[in-house]
């Protein structure tokens, strides 16, 4: 009898584990893959505030989370190559970093969850049925910009412009939203819109010459291509004197002259939140909706300022950097 009843008590117990063990959908030692389109301090940024969010929520590399870290170099046949890489291991998450990287991933597997940041709009790059409800296996945040009040800066910095120019990459799909917008509060103030737009960064050199001859200002969205290429950028501008108002604060450190823009560490870090959330089995891509920065930041290079002659007003001095 006394057996028997210890055979029941263990049965209990073991019926009682395996409940218990049921009611958590964390994922023990997970594998996160993180595509990056390119390499620049922006998408960087990203990467890193990403992991430093799951690192304070307690998933620590070589302890209990691996990170599966690629880049792409820009390069579509590497984007590709990433993606079935990532599908063929059956990763537990994916982290796509700008829009080119998230667009690959999700042309690859509907199962997988997949959280993107520094992508514009996901909407319109077709990884969303809505930024309220994603509805499919891709959710994260938008790096789309505060468009508006950075032309009302360029405004406020260059009062005389009569003419805006705007430079950004033909293909990529953020970057062609973020110019149709410019391009409606440019001529909403009055000015007249120009644009010039690139393939490659082989292109950048010639298109920045061409514009700076067409405008008194200009305005380049966060495009990837420009992000890497702006001391190409810096090299043409610097010697026309024409001021650069850029889509974020990485953009102006390299040779533009200011932005009201996006953390991207602190991006990431929000995206990071959201990546704790499915990993402990808290939520799913298709219900988290698109999550917007929480704060933007002024940034304006000082010495880019003084060689172009341009005069910082006086309540935007605090934010001046470089000098």
């Amino acid at each position: 009898m006394k057996r028997l009843v210890r055979v029941m008590a263990i049965m209990i117990a073991m019926a009682v584990f395996v409940v218990l063990s049921g009611c958590s959908n964390e994922k023990k030692n997970p594998v996160v893959g993180i595509i990056q389109y390119m390499e620049h301090v922006a998408l960087d940024s990203a990467r890193e505030g990403f992991i430093n969010a799951l690192k304070d929520n307690g998933y620590v590399e070589g302890e209990n989370i691996t990170f599966d870290i690629q880049n792409a170099q820009g390069d579509q046949t590497n984007l590709s190559t990433i993606s079935d890489r990532f599908v063929s291991n059956n990763v537990d998450l994916v982290l796509a970093i700008a829009t080119p990287a998230g667009q690959s991933i999700a042309g690859k597997t509907t199962k997988i969850p997949i959280l993107g940041t520094a992508i514009t709009d996901y909407v319109d790059a077709r990884l969303a049925q809505s930024n309220e409800a994603p509805g499919l296996n891709v959710s994260g945040t938008t790096d789309m910009n505060p468009i508006k009040e950075q032309i009302e800066l360029l405004v406020k910095l260059v009062p005389d412009a009569k003419t805006v120019g705007v430079l950004y990459t033909s293909s990529e799909d953020n970057s062609i939203l973020q110019a149709k917008i410019a391009r409606e509060y440019i001529e909403k103030m009055g000015l007249k819109y120009v644009e010039v737009t690139v393939s490659n960064s082989n292109d950048v050199q010639q298109a920045t010459l061409s514009i700076v001859e067409k405008c008194d200002a200009i305005y380049i969205p966060t495009d990837n291509t420009f992000a890497t290429a702006m001391p190409t950028v810096y090299g043409v501008t610097s010697k026309s004197k024409t001021p650069v108002i850029c889509g974020e604060a990485g953009m102006v450190e390299s040779g533009g002259l200011a932005t009201l823009g996006i953390n991207y560490y602190d991006l990431g870090y929000q995206t990071g939140l959201m990546a704790v959330k499915i990993l402990k089995g808290e939520a799913e891509p298709a219900t988290m909706p698109i999550e917007r920065a929480n704060k933007f930041d002024f940034s304006i290079n000082g010495t880019v300022a003084e060689e172009i002659g341009l005069e910082i007003p006086e309540d935007l001095v605090q934010y001046v950097i470089g000098k």
